[in-house]
């Protein structure tokens, strides 16, 4: 058996697998005695079939797996023992049926492959960042004091509407055919400045015309109606009358120690000025999230900008048709730049790994799951705290997942890769109100 590549270029090679019989039969051989002792044919007792009976039926299929299996053991311990970077896997580039199959042939498998280009990752101990320290400003710390009071206030139904309210009206279209839906109308959605002065004043009964489409989004719109998007681009007349039936109105909850103890540990919090040190530690924690997401951007962005080079694109749609047999033509080329970036950085990514020796424990997997879980548990019970048992419980069945436990560790291996970059680079901290870093992103 010999087994070889010619490199076509770079990016580009093929590997070149010579069987003889003598290296391919004893499997052969050995498979057809085992599928003799399981086989369960009429006229044969069980395990008592004999050997050439199964050769003389399904030979030929057994060959032709074997065969298919040493070769592509040899391929993978060959890529294994030369340290090629192949990208995809092989594609066979000739057809089985030239061979007879007869247990004399002698075969020349031919294999095309794709390999990763060679390039330095560009992150050096001078290559420098910003690390922003993001500083809650007075209108984001006060709409966020004003999300926690609606979020614990009391719904009251006043007699006059005001902007803000939620109406609950019959919206009716022009015309003798025309829809006609009861519904809740979220004045805050409205987008045009002069229909929403015209909900405002409002009572009972009280009827307005309104051009809905410039009202609303158009997923907004689909929402109230009760409509598809589509729907909802072919409403013709747009103009509705709208019948108020009801005001709703979420009050603002008092800033009182009933209020600091739904929050916080009761008692923890006790005046305004303590409330609002609480809610402003609250916002600038979550900010370091946004600011570490800006500087794995920024990371990105440098080092997709620096390494410049080339793939061997025609190789990969080809890997990428022959995996994904259902995908057109015009799907795969849509995609494919987008393909390209993410084997690009995935590239990158895992030749600092290999490089520095960094390894991804599955306890980091574990912990990263258990982080995962409590946000999305906080997100609908800001109150609950679950046990860490629990947590552990979760985050063990949600690896038993596969693709989910690929998605956390390849999330696990990024942070690692993140983490070991902060302490290479230069970074350089500059305090940002947050209405500033916005416009940055």
């Amino acid at each position: 058996m010999k087994v070889s590549h010619n490199k076509i270029d770079d990016i580009n090679a093929s590997i070149i697998v010579d069987l003889a019989p003598e290296d391919y039969n004893p499997q052969v051989d050995k498979a057809i005695k085992e599928q003799a002792k399981k086989a369960k044919l009429p006229g044969f007792r069980p395990g008592m079939v004999p050997t050439g009976h199964i050769r003389r039926t399904y030979g030929k299929a057994i060959l032709l797996e074997e065969v298919n299996k040493l070769v592509n053991d040899k391929i993978a311990e060959y890529i294994s023992e030369q340290k090629l970077e192949v990208l995809g896997q092989p594609l066979p580039t000739e057809d089985e049926d030239k061979y007879n199959w007869d247990y004399k042939d002698t075969f020349s498998f031919t294999y095309e492959i794709g390999l990763a280009p060679e390039f330095e990752t560009p992150f050096t101990k001078d290559t420098e960042f910003t690390e922003y320290d993001i500083k809650a400003d007075a209108e984001t710390l006060e709409s966020r004091i004003k999300n926690l009071r609606r979020s614990y206030g009391k719904m009251t139904n006043p007699e006059v509407s005001e902007d803000g309210d939620v109406l609950y009206a019959t919206l009716k279209q022009d015309g003798e055919e025309g829809i006609e839906k009861t519904t809740s109308i979220r004045t805050d959605l409205v987008e045009d400045a002069k229909i929403k002065k015209s909900l405002v004043g409002l009572k009972q009964d009280d009827t307005v015309k309104i051009d809905v489409k410039k009202a609303f989004k158009v997923d907004d719109l689909a929402r109230i109606l009760g409509i598809t998007e589509a729907e909802v681009e072919a409403i013709s007349p747009s103009k509705f009358e709208l019948t108020v039936k009801n005001i709703n109105r979420l009050e603002e909850s008092d800033l009182n120690q009933e209020f600091f103890d739904k929050l916080f540990p009761a008692g923890e919090v006790t005046t305004e000025e303590l409330f609002k040190e609480k809610v402003t530690e609250e916002v600038e924690n979550l900010f370091k999230q946004n600011s570490a997401q800006k500087l794995r951007n920024d990371i990105y962005t440098f080092g997709m900008e620096k390494v410049d080079v080339k793939f061997p694109e025609a190789f990969l749609k080809r890997w990428l048709k022959a995996t994904n047999p259902n995908i057109s033509d015009e799907e795969l080329e849509e995609g494919f730049a987008d393909f390209i970036n993410n084997l690009k950085w995935t590239i990158i990514e895992n030749r600092i790994v290999t490089a520095n020796n960094l390894e991804v424990k599955y306890d980091e997997v574990i912990n990263l799951a258990k982080e995962r879980i409590y946000a999305q548990i906080k997100m609908y019970n800001i109150n609950e705290e679950p046990a860490d048992e629990q947590l552990a419980q979760y985050a063990v069945q949600l690896l038993q997942d596969r693709e989910q436990a690929n998605r956390l560790f390849e999330e696990a291996k990024a942070l690692k890769v993140f983490d070991y970059l902060k302490g290479l680079v230069k970074l350089k901290s500059k305090k940002i109100d947050y209405d500033k870093f916005e416009k940055l992103a």
